[in-house]
């Protein structure tokens, strides 16, 4: 399948050229802050294609229908319940607590939990900003930094556990901290590839600002939407709960059961981690297109296409939809195990089962690889799907056609400034459970005067924070994923386009020659 239309520039002699074969004549390495996308050559040609005929799909179709079918009804399911419970808490939030101190639900989650979401994912999305900031301003010191920084925090999080007696908190992110540790000594001679690698992710990012305009918007709506999915768990519990003293079970919408309770709250998990994947995955698929543009089109002939973002944004959400929702429900059934298995491994820690907890513990730290695992894939697959617009299956056998051929290659690219990323999240996601579990315990809510909700709000406030801050970083991450697949694919156009800054990249890396071969 063709990358894109090899038969562009009709009014020219030549006209069936491979355009990557003899791009126009290299002048020099450009200015040092404008490596790429330069304001006068980066420009979309008036003339030009779109990106739909520059990176043009045979016998254009709509992908995998069946799981678009499936979250648009997982979409309007979790609308319904959203105004069920929403509705539920409106009428009784007055009675059962309207803010910090004022509460008086002695049974379930209140106002004074809103008011700690709403402040946390606040927090997250400040830390998450600064992350992007600080990768713009010093990429090269962003890997060292973030991963000393994250063992750091680590370490300091799971002291400040120990001596609260939080031990099964303790224990899980000491063993992550060490395994940190571990990545980044196995790994440190790697760090000039990967480093070089986010110093051009960075550049095109700087010159093609349509990557932070999407970044900015995909914030925004997951901002938005982590608001409402917290309102919405919060709401649930005030609505279901069968506690005898519970307001919300005589308005209208249901009775009352512990077995509603859960079925209902698995489903808003669910819905929720799906929905918040699904637009992760949507802001990549989006910025792998606008970094195709730059690697194939950015010095040829024949000029990049109009609007690669807007063509890159309506490809993700029409042919490549049903794909994009395929891959983004592996990971949330992974993600609600993890949520289910963090719940019933604070429980056990609460009653003093030591070996159900050393169980969960083996079990939480398996599915945190396999969760590791199937977003590494996913993060190649889907820069195939932005590209060539095939389904998902296509796509993931395309991926391991390249981890077979390029395997450790791709994998300490992911684990460098993929795992980099990684920590700024995780140290996202510590500081907003640190901070959730201060707050719970010095506003001592009602609800939690035995201490049974410290494992459910410190496990979602950790989630949530680690999506948002996953959303926020996603250009850094596609435009990884993206320049190695392509640089791979198509190691000559990057050596002709930017010959000074392809040597550096071989300095560092010396297998870029060996070209990934064809299927």
């Amino acid at each position: 399948m063709p990358l894109f239309n090899q038969n562009q520039n009709q009014g020219q002699q030549g006209q069936n050229q491979d355009p990557f074969v003899q791009p126009h004549e290299y002048q020099g390495e450009p200015d040092n802050n404008n490596y790429y996308g330069d304001e006068k050559q980066g420009l979309p040609n008036p003339q030009g294609q779109t990106f739909d005929e520059a990176f043009q799909v045979e016998k254009p179709k709509w992908n995998d229908i069946p799981f678009t079918i499936f979250f648009l009804a997982v979409v309007a399911g979790f609308i319904a319940v959203a105004a069920l419970t929403l509705r539920g808490y409106a009428q009784t939030y007055a009675q059962q607590g309207s803010g910090i101190y004022n509460n008086t639900s002695s049974f379930t989650l209140n106002t004074n939990t809103v008011i700690l979401f709403v402040f946390v994912i606040v927090v997250a999305l400040i830390i998450a900003a600064s992350t992007l900031a600080f990768a713009r301003i010093h990429p090269k010191g962003f890997i060292t930094t973030g991963i000393i920084v994250n063992i750091i925090m680590g370490i300091g999080t799971a002291i400040a556990y120990f001596v609260m007696h939080y031990y099964s908190a303790a224990v899980v992110f000491l063993v992550f901290t060490l395994i940190s540790a571990w990545c980044y000594w196995s790994m440190r001679s790697r760090i000039p590839f990967s480093a070089e690698v986010l110093v051009t992710v960075i550049d095109v990012m700087k010159n093609y600002k349509s990557s932070l305009i999407v970044s900015a918007l995909g914030l925004l709506v997951s901002g938005v939407f982590s608001i409402l999915f917290s309102a919405v768990v919060v709401a649930t519990y005030m609505k279901y709960d069968p506690k005898q003293s519970n307001e919300g079970c005589s308005v209208s919408g249901g009775g009352c059961s512990k077995g509603k309770l859960i079925g209902i709250l698995v489903f808003v998990f669910f819905a929720g981690y799906y929905i918040t994947e699904v637009i992760r995955n949507v802001i990549h698929v989006t910025i792998s297109g606008i970094y195709g543009t730059w690697y194939y089109l950015s010095q040829s002939d024949q000029g990049q296409p109009k609007h690669p973002a807007s063509g890159a944004f309506k490809r993700a959400m029409t042919y490549s939809f049903g794909s994009i929702c395929f891959g983004s429900l592996i990971v949330t059934f992974i993600d609600l195990l993890k949520q289910g298995l963090n719940i019933l491994r604070q429980n056990a820690s609460a009653a003093g089962e030591n070996c159900a907890q050393c169980g969960y513990l083996i079990l939480d730290i398996l599915l945190n690889i396999i969760e590791w695992l199937a977003r590494f894939f996913n993060q190649y697959a889907y820069s195939y799907i932005a590209l060539y617009g095939e389904s998902y299956i296509s796509s993931a056998k395309a991926t391991w056609h390249l981890i077979r051929q390029k395997g450790i290659d791709a994998l300490v690219n992911q684990c460098l400034v993929g795992t980099a990323l990684g920590f700024y999240a995780l140290f996202n996601a510590y500081t907003c459970a640190l901070l959730a579990f201060l707050y719970v315990r010095l506003t001592k809510p009602e609800y939690n005067s035995e201490g049974t909700f410290y494992a459910p709000v410190v496990a979602f406030t950790f989630t949530i924070a680690m999506q948002i801050s996953n959303i926020v970083t996603q250009p850094l991450r596609s435009g990884t994923s993206t320049f190695f697949i392509a640089l791979a694919r198509d190691p000559e156009v990057y050596q002709q386009s930017y010959p000074n800054r392809f040597n550096k990249i071989a300095e560092t890396y010396p297998n870029v020659f060996d070209k990934l071969r064809s299927r």
